[in-house]
């Protein structure tokens, strides 16, 4: 009877323990899982780190390319403008030597007094136009390189700024006209305005301010 009982508290504690010792195992192995997972984690971790600061190296050097680029752009561009400033100084160096050399052929006066411009107007009137075609036909037929010199020029009513101002106008409008009509190139023509410092007539007299209602345009060959 006593080696039975034994024998049963021996079961009893044996049962006892298997569920105890159940969940000691299952921890472990969450445990043991759980640090798996962790090293993986910090294996990402520390791939992720490297794989960034390789990166950033990557980043610095595309930027100092990038600087490197944009001084390299910005020296070029310094460069083309002194060239460019070089040769327009160049260009109006030679015109100036190319003007200063030639000599005055003719002279041809567009005034009101002759039907052409009217009391404070800049329109080129059609007699104008037609004085203005014979030239262009002289020079066609006799190419040279002539220069032209153009005039403007106004009777002395109204302030000096506006007779400046009316006289460039009417230069303009005839430097305008030989250029579209004729294809004078543009650096073969200079335009100036006297407003009423010139006057070839008095100006107290009508007939004297149409003639000082003029335009001058002086051949250079």
């Amino acid at each position: 009877m006593k080696k039975q009982l034994t024998l049963v508290a021996v079961l009893v504690a044996a049962i006892a323990a298997l569920p105890a010792c159940a969940t000691k195992s299952y921890v472990k192995k969450s445990v043991a899982d759980v640090d798996t997972q962790v090293d993986a984690l910090s294996r990402q971790v520390d791939e992720t780190r490297e794989k960034t600061r390789v990166m950033d190296g990557r980043l610095m050097e595309v930027d100092k390319t990038a600087q490197s680029a944009q001084a390299s752009a910005d020296r070029a561009h310094t460069a083309a403008n002194a060239a460019e400033s070089k040769a327009d100084a160049a260009a109006l160096k030679a015109d100036a030597v190319d003007k200063a050399s030639k000599r005055l052929v003719y002279t041809v006066v567009l005034s009101e007094d002759q039907g052409n411009f009217a009391f404070g107007k800049s329109v080129l009137p059609d007699s104008a136009k037609a004085r203005l075609d014979e030239l262009a036909a002289k020079i066609k037929a006799d190419p040279q390189g002539a220069f032209f010199e153009i005039e403007g020029h106004t009777d002395a009513v109204g302030s000096k700024a506006y007779n400046e101002k009316l006289g460039m106008q009417r230069a303009e409008v005839v430097k305008r006209y030989l250029y579209e009509s004729h294809q004078i190139p543009l650096h073969r023509m200079n335009v100036i305005s006297f407003g009423a410092e010139k006057p070839v007539a008095p100006n107290q007299t009508k007939d004297g301010r149409a003639q000082n209602r003029r335009v001058v345009i002086k051949v250079l060959v």
